[in-house]
């Protein structure tokens, strides 16, 4: 791992902002085009732009700040729905996509919610060409499990995300691409839970915990 928790946290900060470059780096055009365009059917789309962008951008905001950050609004427990609410536009926003939710309304704790959440950002990734995204949950006496189930006509995970989910990644050499993976399994063997993850399968990818809380 990391030297310190402040270098992990700067490599989640990284990953934030690599996510974040790009809309916000529309935007900047946007505003640029903006200025200099008298044509209204040119503003009209230079709105467009700007609007879309600064959707996508607050979107990945929400995500990351329930997947990564501590989540202050929360208390120990999160309703299901918000962890949907966050997922569902970062999913779907290709028209690539579709979400398949399983997840009772009972809440989680926020730990569970943090992998659920982590574990999707992975599996989503890793549908290079679209597909669909099954995410499922259950409670179980102190245990809660997990699974996520990505199908599609391409899969693709780098093979270092796959060890760093396993566990089997050298700590020293987790960076950016790693980090949300190193991330979900350091959550997820808490107090003796485990971490599962499918074969290599180029169009299918399962990715399973269970947590014990």
């Amino acid at each position: 791992m990391p030297d310190t928790e402040i270098d992990f946290a700067s490599l989640l900060c990284s990953r934030l902002c690599h996510d974040l470059l790009s809309p916000v780096g529309a935007m900047n055009n946007g505003i640029e085009l903006l200025a200099d365009e008298h044509d209204p059917e040119m503003r009209r789309r230079c709105m467009d732009l700007l609007a879309e962008s600064a959707k996508s951008a607050a979107d990945k905001l929400k995500f990351f700040r329930l997947a990564f950050g501590a989540a202050g609004g929360f208390g120990a427990e999160v309703d299901p729905n918000e962890a949907k609410l966050v997922i569902a536009p970062m999913v779907t926003a290709s028209g690539r996509t579709v979400l398949e939710w399983a997840v009772p309304a009972d809440a989680m704790p926020k730990r569970a919610v943090k992998i659920l959440l982590n574990l999707v950002l992975l599996a989503n990734e890793a549908l290079a060409r679209g597909g669909t995204l099954f995410v499922g949950a259950e409670a179980r006496a102190g245990e809660h499990e997990i699974v996520v189930r990505a199908s599609g006509p391409k899969i693709l995970m780098d093979s270092a995300v796959r060890e760093a989910l396993t566990g089997q990644l050298d700590p020293a050499a987790v960076d950016t691409r790693t980090a949300a993976a190193w991330m979900a399994h350091k959550l997820a063997v808490q107090d003796g839970g485990m971490l599962q993850l499918s074969e290599s399968d180029d169009a299918h990818l399962v990715i399973g915990a269970l947590l014990r809380i």
